[in-house]
């Protein structure tokens, strides 16, 4: 990759990207998420809905540590 810059808060993103990475994986296989074809948006809502409130009762789940001023700065980007 060239070497240019980039805003501060794509670089912190960057940092948890892993931990991103760990969550959608653990959403896909544990959770089982699929991406299918349905036939209807709500059919889709559900199967997503159902699939993080799986997520949710796991005992073990990965999370992002933001110091004070990364969540101020991911609440300034949005």
């Amino acid at each position: 990759m060239k070497n240019k810059l980039i805003p501060l808060i794509d670089k912190l993103l960057l940092r948890k990207r892993a931990l991103i990475e760990s969550i959608n994986d653990q959403l896909k296989n544990v959770a089982m998420l699929e991406h299918t074809r349905h036939r209807s948006p709500i059919n889709a809502m559900i199967n997503w809905i159902s699939a993080l409130i799986a997520y949710t009762y796991q005992p073990k789940k990965p999370s992002i540590r933001l110091d004070e001023s990364e969540r101020n700065l991911l609440t300034v980007a949005a």
